[in-house]
């Protein structure tokens, strides 16, 4: 086993869960910053003994961060909100948060930080969470010079919260209301193939120290996504275009709606532009990945939502 020291921020999040396993596998001692230390427990037991632990770390807290990496020789910041609610605010978290975390990370004597920022990041977006991404990134290069800067397109996976909770939508609702008729385009990129990406980097001196844009091989409308799901689960909706205008103003009551927000007007604005890769940085081509499609691997984990959880035929498709 390695005696390396790695501290993951918000590793029991959907691409923690999947990098845990894989570094754990490699022989990584590691150390799970969490909020609540409980949502880590079954991620300890990927590892050996004592191999992975968890330790309640509050971001928004310098004590709390020093002390999650102490010792560390690695640190990866995964922190990152869709929307805001009270304290967890975009500029408290993706701002302060990395800043406070690089701070430590420096100050610990780590040799490297890994930075999760979000393609599309731009200080001049419409959007808070874009804007915050862009500033975050600055501050976690400021404060830990050499810093890796990842940006990832729209995650997906067997377990993620973009493909199957729009599945779940649309095999409940008639009509389904797409702002400005879905048009601008992003690039889903599979969390095996991101996972991959972390390992490579993080084990490769040269591929550290750069800003990546992570993303899938194809570029893809919301509105042709949305069309997609509806072939994989057989189901039947109206995606009917609506203003952004009206779409912003029903999220402003939706945002307002107890639990998980379904939209905010911030996600209407990320909506209204293209999120794909630039072109301008590194990509899983130069690490020698080659990224699946989403065609190659959504269509296996949604059938769950077909009529009657999918058929036997399914499982030998």
């Amino acid at each position: 086993m390695s005696d390396r020291l790695i501290t993951i921020f918000g590793g029991s999040g959907f691409i923690g869960r999947h990098l845990v396993g894989r570094l754990a596998a490699k022989g990584y001692q590691i150390r799970l910053a969490v909020r609540d230390p409980e949502s880590a427990v079954q991620l300890m037991t990927q590892g050996n003994v004592g191999q992975i632990v968890g330790m309640q770390t509050n971001i928004r807290n310098q004590m709390s961060v020093d002390r999650a990496v102490a010792g560390a020789d690695i640190v990866i910041n995964l922190v990152g909100l869709l929307y805001e609610a009270g304290a967890q605010s975009f500029g408290a978290v993706h701002v302060d948060g990395a800043e406070r975390v690089a701070k430590a990370a420096k100050l610990a004597g780590a040799k490297q930080l890994i930075h999760m920022s979000a393609l599309g990041a731009d200080k001049e977006h419409e959007a808070g969470y874009a804007r915050s991404k862009a500033v975050g990134e600055e501050v976690a290069a400021a404060e830990f010079p050499g810093a890796t800067i990842l940006r990832p397109s729209v995650v997906f996976g067997t377990d993620d919260d973009f493909f199957n909770r729009f599945a779940q939508l649309l095999s409940l609702a008639p009509v389904f209301p797409l702002s400005d008729g879905g048009q601008a385009k992003m690039q889903p990129i599979w969390i095996e193939d991101l996972v991959e990406a972390i390992v490579r980097i993080l084990e490769t001196p040269s591929e550290q120290g750069k800003i990546w844009e992570l993303t899938g091989p194809d570029a893809v409308s919301f509105h042709d996504l949305m069309k997609k799901v509806l072939s994989y689960t057989d189901r039947n909706c109206l995606l009917l275009p609506v203003p952004a205008f009206v779409m912003s103003f029903m999220a402003v009551f939706m945002k307002l709606a107890p639990g998980r927000p379904q939209l905010t007007p911030d996600q209407v604005k990320l909506l209204k532009v293209d999120n794909i890769a630039s072109g301008d940085f590194p990509n899983l081509q130069d690490l020698g990945i080659e990224a699946a499609s989403v065609d190659s691997v959504v269509p296996v984990y949604l059938r769950r939502y077909k009529k009657g959880g999918g058929t036997k035929a399914d499982d030998f498709a």
